[in-house]
């Protein structure tokens, strides 16, 4: 007697066809397109801050009003990247752009200042317990 077979419960992912991809909409435009030619590029780092300056003009391109609407509060250059679904490269010649429109700002990070010398944490304590 054989044993019966199994069955899977969920079927094999089928790789989607060439032609499902296009229409989906889950596939961005080739980068080329949404980021335009590669020209100069502004000297951007993952973490620096971007600020819109205002809101994004009618002529604007869907990548760059999405930036526009997102910028209202400071977001680093990495959290963009990951919010448009875009590759590093491709956020800074958007951002490049906007830039030399002056539609945005690009401001350094934040860095936390370094912790106080021990000698004078001790100096101040001494003195607190003299009082």
């Amino acid at each position: 007697m054989t044993a019966p077979r199994r069955q899977r419960r969920h079927p094999a992912p089928q790789p989607p066809s060439p032609s499902a991809e296009e229409g989906d909409g889950k596939i961005p435009e080739r980068l080329y397109v949404v980021a335009g030619p590669a020209g100069d590029r502004a000297d951007l780092d993952l973490v620096t801050l971007i600020v819109a300056n205002g809101r994004p003009s009618p002529s604007a391109t869907p990548e760059q009003t999405t930036v526009m609407r997102l910028c209202a509060a400071p977001l680093s250059v990495a959290e963009l990247s990951a919010y448009l679904s875009l590759p590093y490269s491709s956020v800074t010649v958007l951002l490049t752009e906007l830039l030399v429109a002056e539609l945005v700002q690009a401001r350094a990070p934040i860095v936390r200042q370094a912790l106080p010398d021990r000698n004078l944490l001790e100096a101040v304590m001494h003195g607190l317990q003299r009082l």
